[in-house]
């Protein structure tokens, strides 16, 4: 029965991979492919759930098989999917530094899981067996271990101890891959980016740039006022690769001005004014 069983489980998985990837190369947005994949990751595992709840299995090695070796791979694919929706749905846009900045926290947090699960991580990477019978068998666990703070929230008929935390390593190693390879698109991209860009960088004061771009767009200079102030903030931003924080309290600030709102178009003015008379008296 066991055997029948898991072969039922593999053939979900490998059936479930195949879904995965025709969803993949569906898109070409992550953010579309990590929901399509959750839905059909978790319509997968619900099944898997009512497959399992019912099981008295034939003994330990086989309880240990399916929780050590089966069911993780399901949820370390719901696991992975939730974190790049997570990431990709929060990058920031302003420029390529706090792009690589965010890259690096999210390494970070990946190093902290391993530091933080480090015995786990050990005990499962050296494939050690000799505490598989309290890690992977229901309602086995001892209270002197580490255990996930969740861990009475889970269904005791569908979870061992343990099998969450394997979810999270395979989870882990493949978001390792995805971190990989955005990481080196946005090199990619920032070494083409120098290659072509004249640098030019802006040098005045950054509330002298938003008095600027406020004051072109008041005036409707981009896309015939058809856009949001934010947009042409953004451009701004990734432009110059500055970050100009809240820029909407820097446009009140601006207004508030006792001595003058427009200070520095009144200073372009004036340069440009004194220019033209120079150029004048020269001839």
């Amino acid at each position: 029965m066991v055997n029948k069983l898991f072969r039922t489980v593999t053939k979900m998985y490998d059936h479930l991979e195949k879904d995965l990837k025709i969803i993949e190369n569906a898109h070409d947005d992550h953010i579309k492919i990590a929901e399509e994949s959750l839905s059909t990751i978790d319509q997968s595992i619900r099944e898997l759930k009512k497959i399992i709840t019912p099981v008295i299995f034939e003994g330990i090695a086989e309880e240990v098989y399916f929780f050590k070796n089966l069911k993780p791979l399901f949820m370390s694919k719901y696991i992975y999917f939730m974190k790049v929706l997570s990431i990709v749905s929060s990058i920031p846009h302003s420029s390529e530094k706090a792009r690589k900045k965010y890259y690096e926290n999210e390494w970070d947090k990946l190093k902290k899981y391993h530091s933080e699960n480090a015995d786990f991580y050990n005990y499962y990477r050296r494939n050690a067996t000799y505490m598989d019978h309290k890690y992977f068998v229901r309602n086995s666990f001892d209270l002197k271990m580490k255990l996930s703070l969740n861990l009475y929230n889970f269904d005791e008929c569908f979870t061992a101890s343990h099998c969450h935390q394997v979810a999270h390593i395979l989870a882990n190693d493949l978001l390792e891959v995805f971190l990989k390879e955005e990481s080196e698109k946005e090199y990619h991209t920032w070494t083409k980016k120098e290659d072509h860009d004249t640098h030019l960088k802006w040098s005045a004061s950054k509330v002298a740039l938003i008095e600027l771009a406020y004051a072109l767009h008041q005036s409707n200079c981009f896309n015939g006022g058809n856009i949001e102030f934010s947009e042409i903030m953004r451009f701004f931003e990734k432009t110059f690769d500055i970050d100009l924080g809240n820029y909407y309290k820097t446009v009140t600030e601006i207004k508030d001005r006792k001595n003058g709102r427009t200070k520095f178009l009144n200073m372009l003015s004036a340069n440009l004014h004194q220019h033209f008379k120079n150029v004048d008296d020269e001839f």
